[in-house]
This record gives C-alpha cells, structure tokens and sequence, in this order.
C-alpha cells in the first residue's frame, strides 16, 4: 500500500473530529475514485459502484467516531464500501461479476490496439474466476493492499485471502499462456 496515501486517508480520518464536514469533503476527493474502482469490481456496475460511494459516506458522516477510531482508516473505507457494494446487489438481486478496467496510454496506434486487446483479454479472463478470487486480485494488484488488509476488508482470514490469491493466480497464468509467447 502506498504509504502516502495510507497517511493522507488517516490524516484526513483524524480530522474528522474537530472539522467534519470539511474532512469529509477532503477524504472523499481523496479516496472516491479508488473506491468507486473497488466498488465496481463487487457490483459490476458503475451507477451501483457510485451508489454504495454514496451510501458509505453518508454512514460516515453519520457518525464519523467509528473511521476516527479505525486503525487502519483506508482498509475501513474499503470494506465500508464493499459492504454498501453488497447491500446494493441483495437488494436489486444481482449476481457479482468483476469488470477490472485497465487504463492504457501508448505512443503509436498498433502498441494501443495490442494493449487493449491484452486489457480485454484479462479483464475477461478476471470476469470468469469466482468473485471471491476476483475481489482478492482486485485489492491485491489495484489497491496494493497487503493480504492482512484484505483479510480486514473482506472478514476472512489471512490464510484464505492467500488461497484465493493462490488459486486465481493460477488460474490467470493458464490462462495468459497463449498471450504472452
């Protein structure tokens, strides 16, 4: 985890006691983006993405004691919103599928089509593991979190965020053999 921005997000946490309403709008600039991001790799869905934002801001700000007191505020801000991510799929009876997006940015045209090919290809490939592997991969690669932090966010232990990972890494490098010969 970046440890920048880890101390940013605590920063921002701890201020939350003398100026609220300010340190939240602060952490919500912060943080919106990569949770949105989190968000959509639960629900597949960005409205439903930036409704479960939404609806964990306002259970923070609601009573911002509890990411006050957080230890780690960022891994309470994820799961808050994974949480929020899990209300808005029971109540609109979804099934949780992983849409990973990846940014690409290269000089010529052919380097550009190749790396979106490749991005469509894993993005894929991360949409059929199961979402429970899905969800690991996600916070591992595109959050940095270590496994003690996933294990945090998710409610599961270390050792099972490690299967997980195990197990969908596995299942990704079968599956990128072809790509990358």
């Amino acid at each position: 985890m970046d440890g920048d921005f880890q101390s940013l997000v605590k920063a921002c946490a701890q201020r939350l006691s003398q100026s609220p309403e300010v340190a939240l709008a602060e952490l919500f600039d912060l943080t919106a983006e990569r949770l949105v991001r989190f968000a959509i790799s639960v629900t597949s869905s960005q409205a439903d993405a930036e409704d479960a934002l939404q609806g964990a801001f306002s259970r923070i700000a609601r009573n911002p004691q509890l990411l006050v007191a957080a230890k780690l505020p960022w891994s309470y801000l994820l799961r808050t919103v994974r949480n929020e991510s899990l209300r808005i799929l029971q109540r609109n009876g979804a099934q949780k599928r992983l849409r990973v997006t990846a940014g690409v940015g290269v000089p010529t045209a052919e380097q550009e089509l190749q790396k979106q090919e490749t991005a469509e290809r894993v993005r894929r490939i991360l949409a059929g593991l199961p979402a429970e592997q899905s969800e690991v991969v996600t916070l591992k690669h595109w959050e940095d979190l270590t496994f003690a932090e996933i294990a945090e966010v998710l409610g599961i232990s270390q050792n099972t965020v490690a299967s997980r990972y195990r197990y969908a890494m596995e299942k990704l490098q079968r599956s990128l053999e072809g790509l990358m010969q």
